[in-house]
Order: C-alpha cells, then structure tokens, then sequence
C-alpha cells in the first residue's frame, strides 16, 4: 500500500524557522535579562561591599604600635626605656618560595639549626598574613643589607620598632618586672588588636604589669596602597600613635644600684625610706634576674640556673619575703614599755638568762650584761632586760605598738603580691590554732622570734616612723603634693629615749660600733638584730656546740637584720637591711645598711669602699652573673649521661 509524501512547501519551512527563531529569541532574551538584573544588583546594591573588598586588594590597612611608656626615678632618669630594634618578618601568604627565601635571608642572619626549625614550623602554623618573626635585635648592616633586597623578596618585612631596655639590669628586676608578648588568652581578655602586631609587649610583672594601662599608650594607624606583590606603592593616609604616659617614681637610681652591687653575693634586700615623704628610694632584692633576659625570650640554661639557685633569685624579698625580725623589734618595745608606764631608768640585772614560764630564757650574751636600764638594753640588745619588762605589759600592748608602727601592714603600692607578716596575738591564736596564748609566747615575741614575721618594706617603715614621729607611709609613685604624714600617738619624750637607745646601738658601746658613717658631723642610729632559722631545744643547748653559725649549712644559719636611720639629729633617712643566713645584724647586714646611707652623702667615698669589695667577690653583678652562669653550664653538661650513636651530644629540654 502507497502511503501519500508530504509535500513541504516554502511557506511551511518559513513558519517553522520563525517558531524556532522566536523561542530561542524569547530564551536570549531571558538570560540577558537575568544577566542585566543581576549586573544592576551587583553595581547597585552591593557596591559598597565590593568597593570595600576590592580596596583591600589595593590598600594595606596596617596598626602602629605606640612607643611605651618611659620609667624614670625622681631626678629624671632612666629606669626602663625603649631603644630602637631591627626585625625582620615574613608573610608566609605572600612567600613564592619559602625555603628558597629562608636559605637566602639566612645568609644575612646566620640563625642556628634550632631557630630555623621555629620558623619554618610557624610558617607552616601560620594562617596566610599572620606575620612570622624571623629575627629581632639585627645590627643596622643586617637590617639594611636585606632591604635594599626586599624587593626580590616577596612576603619579607624588614621593620624598624623600638624594644624594652632597662640600663640597670638585675639592679631593677624586681622593682619593675618585665615585658613579654601578650598570651593568647591576654589577647581573648582584650581583643585588643595591637597585642598581635609583630614584636608588641606588655608588661609581665611587678611595676610594667600593674602600671600597664599608663604605660600602654594607644596605636596609630597607616593606610598604604600596595602591589599585587605587596610592594608599598604610596602612603594614603596615616593616624598618629599616642605614646604611653611617663611615670615617674620615688626611687634614687644610683642609690637603687648601688644598694644592689652593694649586697655583692649575699641573699639580701635592702630598703630605704624619705623619712619625710614616704618616698621609697631603694627597694632591693638580691640576687635577682635581668629583665631583658625576659623581655627578650630568656634561655632555657638561664631559666634553669635561676629556678634552681637557692638563692632565691626569682623571689621578691623585699616584699615577699617573710622574716623574724629579731632584736630590730626592740626599739618597738622600749616604746611600748614607755607609753605602760615604764620608766627609762628603771633598771633588770642580766646574768645570761632569766626562769619564766617554767623554763630558762637566755640571752645573746651568755654572760649576761649586768645591771642595765633601758637605753643601754637597746644599744646591747640585752633580751633579760625585755623578757622581764613585756611580761609586765603583757602582749596586747606590744601588738598594738607594733602595728602602730607598721609591722602587719599592707601598703597600698602599685605592686603585686605583697606579703604583710604576723603580729601575734592571744585572739590571733585562739584563731589560728585554738590555743591560748602563755607568757612564754609573750617573752618570744618581745624579742622578735616565735610567731612574729614581718618583711623588710614593713622594717625600715618602723625604722621611719620612730625616726620622724610620724605614720609616714611607703610611696612609689613621685607625687608634688602628698600631704604630711600625721604625728604618732605617743609621747614625743619617748621617742627621743628610744632614738637615743638607737643612737648608741651605733655610736656608743653598742653591739654595731663598726658601722659608723665616716661622715662629719653626719651620725646613724640603728639596730642589730638575729632571728634564728631553727628552734634550739634544752637538749641542743646541753650538747653545746654551734647554733645558727659558721658550723651548720647554710640554709640553717641564723639571719641577719639590721634598722637605721640619719642623721640622728634631723632624721631625713630609713633604711633595713636582711641578709639572709647572714649570722650576724653588726657582721652582715648592719655594713651593707651603712654604705647605701653613705652613698646618700658621699657617693664617690661609698663607690670606692664597693669596688675594693668587688674585687673580692669577682667582679660586679653582671661578672658573677656570667661567671655563674659559665659555671652552671658546665655543671649541667657533666651531668648528662653519655650515650653513643646518632644520638650522642643531645640534650634534654
């Protein structure tokens, strides 16, 4: 069967092509107005999101970290400052090759195995921009020997910053602590952006760490256009830093460095007081650290030497360190004696020692003094004399002088961690044990022993206030208009009995007649004292032998202790002085307190006395430091086993 063909004509072809030709028009047409739609959207309404995104192609948006805040004593001068410091970073984003670069930029820097193994750990840590620190502390060649080069160096950052200094070193380590870079939680606490700009540092600890917001100052900023390369093309505009704020403080810088050159190897602090002001002038604690060490990232073998040194270089003694005050407290006690009703001349026979409370009770001089009265029981700190007169008074009196004249007392200083003693007393005990208190705690405390402590801050405070008749308080901050401290409540006759007491200590037939300042017409009073470390039992003493001394180890010697201040006529100074395990108040720490005092009026006769002294003990305190150091070392290698194979000469961290 014959099917009919389908003839197509012309016109049918031409009605074909214009439904073809009218729906790929009409999609054309869609499309490019989805394509005009969105091309409106894009330049309309999220211009300003991509002007934005497209400018930080072009622009460099960067943080100027703002210079910190200097320190200076109260002439003006110097503490911690800021001194210039070549780095060098890497941007591991923009880095085209970066073990090529490192190789290249290594032959300006030689940096050991070890520092290359960081860097290219960090690069490798790093998120793209994150800068990574290469080297700081570069010599100017350095710094300027990879400029000229930055060029050919893309991702490399050659930058010019300023660095903590502080000029003293270990002299001012614990009165101001250290910079170091901000933690990670730092930075969470903050969100403070500045604290992740390559090479910024806040203060860590002691005056840098509490005065940080003073001396932080506030970043600027600079807006840069760059290339793709990141190559600085022009600067666009730019904010100016604010710098921190200056603070200036009451400390004497050379009085402060000597005073610590001046303890020489001793475990000491030494403090000296404006009897008028407050102002503290010294506050020293030996030995210490160098605070540049820590700022800018202290070794492991130093780390190591310093933890370990029994020393305790890493404690504050000056405010953290807690001590018997021994017979220092005695002159506290002759006030209370005096403010009882005790008079001066009334006069206790000492043969060596005295039965209360159902034991013996010795004093220093096995011989006793003989017959004394109150001045002459000062100036030979006869303990008879005060265990006989506070059992009269009872210790509620003698806790009360005490306090009155500082001991027990937080100071309000800009400073952490400050440790404020005991001053006993019978409700203090019944709080702290639940035990009464007897007579012979009473007996132990009138000479400084049994539950007193006390640090040496709160010592030369005594000192201070019985020299001037006021409650002069402690001060660090400099300040034009601190008002006057207001007199003691005790009778002014009193004080000048027990500063003649003091006065002989020193000048007449004391126990520190060797420690006078060589000085016309210029005369200090002081007190001795020696707080022992262990108890001496009954036993120990029927055995005989050495207590506290030369013939036991070091850490179980006695301390020494020593108060003062002048001139005796218009006291203007207050000084305390510990050396810890030091055996002797007239031996140890009473020389120490004379020379810093006769630094204040003859710094040239005072700096002579210290260097014939540093020739004995090895030179100065940076000397002994690398002698140490040096010495610890070679310790510590001697100590590592040997080991053979490839793993011979490796150390542990």
């Amino acid at each position: 069967m014959k099917h009919d063909r389908q003839i197509v004509t012309e016109a049918v072809q031409a009605m074909s092509f214009s439904r073809r030709s009218f729906v790929l028009g009409a999609g054309q047409l869609a499309v490019g107005g989805l394509l005009v739609t969105r091309m409106g959207y894009l330049a309309i309404a999220e211009n300003e999101k991509y002007q934005l995104l497209s400018e930080s192609n072009r622009v460099n948006l960067s943080l100027v970290p703002p210079p910190r805040g200097w320190i200076i004593d109260r002439r003006g001068e110097e503490l911690a400052g800021n001194r210039p410091d070549y780095r060098i970073d890497v941007i591991p984003g923009r880095l085209a090759d970066p073990d090529r670069t490192l190789a290249e930029l290594n032959r300006f820097l030689a940096l050991g195995p070890d520092e290359l193994k960081r860097v290219r750990d960090e690069i490798a840590q790093s998120k793209g921009l994150q800068p990574v620190q290469i080297a700081d502390q570069l010599s100017q060649e350095q710094y300027l020997a990879i400029s000229v080069r930055q060029a050919d160096w893309p991702g490399v950052v050659p930058s010019q910053v300023v660095s903590r200094y502080y000029a003293d070193g270990a002299a001012v380590g614990h009165l101001l602590g250290y910079v170091g870079i901000a933690n990670a939680e730092e930075y969470e606490k903050s969100k403070d952006p500045v604290l992740i700009t390559p090479g910024y540092k806040i203060g860590k600890q002691g005056l840098e760490q509490e005065l940080e917001q003073r001396l932080r100052g506030r970043p600027g900023a600079r807006r840069t256009e760059v290339t793709a390369r990141g190559k600085v093309v022009r600067d666009l505009a730019s904010r100016p830093v604010t710098p921190g704020q200056t603070v200036q403080l009451t400390i004497d810088r050379g009085l402060q460095h000597y005073a610590a050159r001046r303890c020489g190897p001793d475990s000491a602090a030494v403090t000296v007081l404006d009897t008028v002001t407050g102002g503290i002038l010294a506050m020293v604690s030996m030995p210490s650290f160098d605070p540049n060490s820590f700022s800018d990232g202290i070794s492991h073998d130093e780390w190591d030497m310093l933890s370990k040194d029994d020393h305790l270089p890493l404690l504050n003694k000056s405010l953290q360190g807690l001590y018997p005050p021994g017979s220092t407290i005695k002159p506290a006690v002759a006030l209370a004696l005096l403010e009882s009703g005790i008079a001066a001349t009334e006069r206790v026979t000492c043969p060596g020692r005295v039965y209360m409370a159902g034991r013996f009770f010795h004093c220093w001089r096995r011989g006793g003094h003989g017959s004394v009265d109150m001045r002459r029981a000062v100036a030979q700190s006869c303990d008879v004399y005060f265990y006989t007169m506070a059992a009269r008074i009872g210790m509620e009196k003698l806790a009360a002088t005490y306090r009155m004249l500082g001991l027990g007392e937080e100071f309000d200083l800009p400073t952490p961690h400050q440790r404020y003693g005991t001053v006993p007393d019978p409700a203090w005990l019944k709080r702290k044990y639940n035990r009464k208190w007897t007579l012979a705690d009473t007996l132990n405390a009138s000479i400084g022993q049994g539950y007193m402590l006390s640090n040496p801050l709160q010592l030369a405070t005594l000192s201070a206030r019985i020299a001037s008749g006021r409650a002069v308080t402690p001060q660090l901050l400099a300040s034009t208009s601190a008002p006057q401290a207001a007199p003691l409540p005790v009778q002014p006759e009193h004080l000048q009995i027990v500063r003649e007491g003091m006065w002989g200590v020193v000048n007449g037939a004391g126990t520190a007649g060797r420690s006078r300042l060589p000085v016309e017409g210029v005369e200090m009073a002081g007190k001795t004292g020696t707080a022992q470390v262990v108890n001496i039992t009954r036993a120990d003493r029927a055995r005989g032998g050495s207590f506290g001394g030369r013939g036991v180890p070091w850490k179980y010697r006695d301390h020494a202790l020593f108060v003062a201040f002048a001139p005796t006529d218009q006291p203007r100074y207050a000084a305390s002085t510990i050396v810890e395990h030091g055996i002797s108040g007239s031996g140890a720490a009473a020389p120490i307190a004379s020379d810093t005092l006769l630094y204040l009026y003859d710094p040239a006769k005072a700096l002579a006395k210290l260097e014939a002294l540093e020739e004995g003990w090895g030179g100065g305190i940076q000397e002994r430091a690398d002698a140490a150091m040096t010495a610890f070392q070679v310790r510590s290698a001697d100590s590592v086993p040997a080991t053979t194979g490839s793993a011979a000469g490796a150390t542990p961290e």
